[in-house]
């Protein structure tokens, strides 16, 4: 998918069509990927190492309308519930826009402002501008710290 990742594109089917049932199927045994796919409305989340165990049964609980996990996801949600419960905490919402998002995902790509503002339609201050926001949003100083959280997210793929 040039222009969105998976998780992306979950928001946006989400968005668009709120009863589709959407299932990730991943590389990625990482919490905060996982985490991600749930709040982006996914309700299975499939590693691609065991599909050939699992894809079929998700697929199936998935059309019952429940939700499928691999057991490592559910220890980690299992374990963040708690640790959100004990520290009296709230599950939080997103912190970028969906338009940040794609500002991220595009530097972590190694776009220049210039590159981000041609493919956006955008002039290269509102790029900067967007830029700036986000850094301080999410408390970061440069490109490489972006980059990595865009990896951390699933905006982009290693």
């Amino acid at each position: 998918m040039p222009r969105k990742t998976g998780l992306q594109a979950a928001r946006e089917i989400s968005r668009r069509a709120p009863d589709m049932r959407i299932l990730i199927l991943s590389m990625y045994e990482n919490e905060q990927y996982f985490f991600e796919a749930l709040k982006a409305g996914a309700s299975g989340y499939v590693l691609k190492s065991v599909a050939d165990q699992d894809l079929i049964e998700a697929c199936r609980a998935a059309m019952r309308g429940e939700p499928f996990l691999y057991p490592g996801a559910i220890t980690a949600l299992i374990r963040d519930y708690l640790q959100r419960e004990r520290q009296g905490k709230r599950i939080p919402e997103a912190i970028l826009t969906p338009r940040e998002e794609e500002i991220v995902k595009l530097i972590a790509e190694g776009n220049s402002a210039k590159e981000i503002a041609d493919a956006l339609v955008i002039s290269v201050k509102t790029v900067d501008r967007h830029r700036a926001n986000i850094l301080q949003k999410l408390g970061m100083r440069d490109r490489l710290e972006l980059t990595r959280y865009a990896i951390r997210t699933g905006l982009v793929e290693p």
